[in-house]
């Protein structure tokens, strides 16, 4: 049984700054893609994280190993989609496109959920839901054609918005995965253990994207 979160205050303190901290994230790359690589920034990111979180996640993530061993697979595609996809494509798609396409397009992540929950995942999608999955996903269109519907038409895309909602079906599919692990592992243990295998998923991009991170100095 889940213990109650201390404070109604907190938790709406607590989600405000994620939503903060998400934002802030799309605006600081675009603010760093002519000096920093996408995938220099993602590595670098994500070393970091792993490195706070390791003092708090190690102990319980070996602890429960028996819990995620027989879950591997899926703890590797939700690392792989989680960590190293959704921040490593975002960052991409940023290098040509503004922030605040980024951000808007990040609003599409719910009707996403709705939208392969019911296709791929069995979950019931009520008619109100299939209608603000509509409209939502008009507006991503707008935001997408830059309010020019003819570029829909033509396929004239941008194609850093186009990376970027790649990086929000990345984010989608990690979200309706993660409901497959037990719910008793450690959340932070299972967040130490996405961050590491993710890290790695990330290296090999990096080491691939070194010459041209080398041509920028």
């Amino acid at each position: 049984m889940t213990k109650p979160f201390p404070s109604p205050r907190l938790a709406y303190l607590l989600l405000t700054l994620t939503a903060l901290f998400w934002s802030g994230n799309f605006v600081l790359a675009r603010a760093m893609h002519a000096s920093v690589a996408p995938m220099t920034l993602s590595f670098a990111r994500w070393s970091i994280a792993l490195l706070l979180l390791l003092p708090f996640g190690a102990v319980p993530a070996w602890r429960q190993r028996v819990l995620w061993l027989p879950h591997w697979r899926r703890l590797l595609l939700l690392a792989l989609l989680g960590v190293t996809g959704f921040n490593s494509l975002a960052y991409w798609g940023l290098q040509y496109t503004a922030a605040t396409n980024a951000v808007l397009l990040n609003s599409f992540i719910p009707i996403l959920i709705v939208a392969f929950g019911a296709l791929f995942f069995g979950v019931a999608i009520a008619r109100r839901q299939a209608l603000a999955v509509a409209i939502s996903f008009a507006g991503v269109l707008l935001v997408v054609a830059h309010g020019d519907w003819q570029r829909l038409a033509a396929l004239d895309i941008n194609r850093g918005d186009a990376v970027v909602f790649l990086a929000m079906v990345a984010w989608a599919l990690y979200t309706l995965l993660l409901r497959g692990l037990p719910p008793a592992l450690d959340r932070i243990g299972l967040l130490t253990l996405q961050v590491a295998i993710g890290l790695a998923g990330i290296a090999p991009l990096f080491a691939w994207s070194w010459p041209a991170v080398a041509t920028r100095r």
